[in-house]
């Protein structure tokens, strides 16, 4: 049949309005351990073999062994593996999203991708998996469906009109939701914090550091690893989080309020924290930090920074995506700034000096503001 237009108007809506079936299959994927099956802790190659025979390599995958489930499975594969999320290679593929397909007449074999291989487990247990799930919970996805009230209204949060109070005091009264948050957050820390400590040489000479929202201390140990004249780490954070973050050698967990007090320090890092603020609480926390340090101390802050003017490239894309989350989820006057409006903010708090010093996984930028 002649195709006479691939990208119509019509395809196109088509394919906005069924979008939802991205986000819900690449939760189910990582609900049935899929990216574990095909990883295989690192050879990422199953044999290939006719569709019936490629049951016993997903061993690791929680459905029955028949070949009627993983037909099921499969539309949640082609789902993920035809939504790209890079250019066009010269052998003129796809390098697409978390799941590569390779087909001929009779076998069918699945790999991971570099993006795909977020969600495999690594020796510590940890991967991007528990952050997709965490963002696919019954609670957020009530708020989902109000986006529009953020418009209409927005001194409340869909979070807030979905489930009746703020996303961060209703995770405190569901310990399964708080537990999945901290292993969201690890999943997604460690790796960042890898790629931050091995391009961030700011912390010398810091003989005390506190991490503001600091989750269960797993930045800021790596840090303090990293940098031994770090004699003592405070992880701060709200009361019901500190109390179920584990013991730490040179960690101290400090449950608190950050619009209220900031523990002192030499230095303050913080991590994706602005960002769910309004201008004028990032102001006032920002004074929190300015009288939390002695002279000459600052605060390193690693924020998504939205570009002066934003296109069609996969960062622009990440970064307006997650500002609508934090609108819909956190707060509807929090958002994502740009490195001026976060300049501007660092010297209405008293900060003397501001610098933007790096660009990470072109996501998130290290932000200093000094005293």
């Amino acid at each position: 049949m002649e195709n006479r237009q691939s990208n119509s108007p019509t395809t196109a809506i088509m394919e906005l309005a069924n979008m939802i079936s991205v986000p819900m299959a690449l939760n189910a994927v990582v609900r049935l351990n899929v990216a574990d099956a095909i990883w295989q802790g690192g050879s990422n190659n199953p044999s290939p073999r006719p569709r019936s025979y490629l049951l016993p390599v997903l061993a690791l995958v929680p459905m029955p062994r028949t070949s009627a489930a993983f037909s099921a499975c499969l539309p949640a594969l082609e789902c993920l593996r035809n939504t790209s999320t890079q250019t066009p290679q010269k052998e003129g593929l796809n390098e697409l999203n978390q799941l590569q397909n390779k087909w001929n007449t009779f076998l069918t074999q699945y790999s991971l991708t570099e993006v795909g291989k977020t969600l495999a487990t690594d020796e510590s247990g940890l991967s991007y998996g528990a952050y997709v799930l965490q963002h696919h919970q019954d609670a957020l996805m009530r708020a989902w469906t109000l986006v529009h009230e953020a418009v209409l209204d927005p001194s409340s949060e869909p979070f807030v009109k979905a489930n009746g109070e703020g996303a961060y005091s209703y995770y405190g009264k569901k310990p399964e939701m708080n537990d999945l948050m901290l292993k969201a957050m690890s999943g997604v820390s460690v790796p960042f914090m890898k790629a931050f400590l091995n391009g961030y040489d700011g912390f010398q000479g810091v003989g005390t550091l506190v991490d503001v929202g600091g989750s269960a201390g797993d930045c800021l140990r790596m840090i303090m690893s990293k940098n031994q004249s770090i004699k003592k780490g405070v992880n701060f954070d709200l009361p019901e989080v500190v109390e179920k973050a584990p013991k730490i050698p040179g960690i101290e967990h400090v449950g608190g309020d950050l619009l209220k007090t900031i523990p002192p320090a030499d230095a303050i890092f913080m991590k994706w924290i602005l960002t769910t603020w309004t201008d004028d609480e990032c102001k006032h926390i920002l004074k929190n930090c300015h009288d939390a340090l002695p002279s000459g101390g600052k605060v390193v802050a690693c924020e998504p920074v939205l570009p002066n003017n934003t296109d069609n490239s996969h960062r622009s894309r990440a970064l307006l995506a997650g500002d609508i989350f934090v609108m819909t989820i956190y707060r509807s006057k929090g958002k994502h700034r740009t490195e001026m409006e976060y300049r501007e903010l660092g010297f209405a708090a008293g900060f003397r000096n501001f610098k933007a010093k790096i660009l990470l996984d072109q996501f998130y930028t290290v932000l200093e503001f000094r005293k």
